[in-house]
């Protein structure tokens, strides 16, 4: 869909420069997704990996982003080793909705409720982000944290639209349960993409 350079966020990586490659298509449907132009991957130009790669040369960072829609309705596997041979850092975030492809630095896994995650995405998770749209979500970030590897390190993002009424929530929740961190959408109090 497009190829970006910006700063990362969201997460873990929060504040850090990074190249976002967004993949069109999504079948997950969110109703509070903040890019629903990516859901038709028809919508979108076809980019070969060479193409791909001659626009990542362009920015001066090797820190890249593979993102959507869900990015893994692919096979990601040619391009995540042609761009590994060229000395990228590649980090993925996903739903998990399908199984994981690919070769990845950093996986940023954000279960959601409108389709069950994959299980072979559990194992590979550096970081579980649940989104709190509502206290219920709480839970579910819950019974996905119960299935994540020990190491993987816990978020508790509010969503946008929400982020008024949940962050208080949040920050409590966090306070009574520290195993979780609290991430936040500092690219759009940044006003950037």
């Amino acid at each position: 869909m497009e190829i970006f350079y910006s700063i990362q966020g969201e997460g873990f990586h929060s504040g850090k420069p990074a190249v976002f490659v967004r993949l069109g298509g999504c079948d997950v449907g969110c109703v509070w997704c903040d890019v629903k132009e990516s859901w038709n991957e028809e919508d979108h130009p076809f980019f070969t990996i060479d193409e791909i790669l001659v626009e990542l040369s362009q920015y001066p960072c090797k820190t890249l982003i593979i993102t959507g829609g869900e990015p893994l309705m692919y096979d990601l596997k040619e391009l995540t080793e042609k761009l590994k041979s060229e000395g990228y850092q590649l980090h993925i975030e996903t739903s998990g909705a399908y199984p994981m492809t690919g070769t990845w630095d950093w996986v940023c896994f954000s279960p959601k409720k409108f389709k069950a995650p994959h299980k072979s995405v559990y194992s590979q998770a550096h970081e579980l982000k649940a989104i709190v749209f509502n206290k219920s979500d709480f839970k579910f970030a819950e019974e996905h944290a119960a299935n994540v590897e020990e190491k993987c390190m816990l978020y508790l993002q509010p969503e946008w639209g929400k982020a008024d009424q949940m962050t208080e929530k949040i920050i409590d929740y966090a306070k009574a349960h520290p195993q979780w961190n609290i991430s936040l959408q500092t690219h759009k109090y940044l006003n950037i993409p």
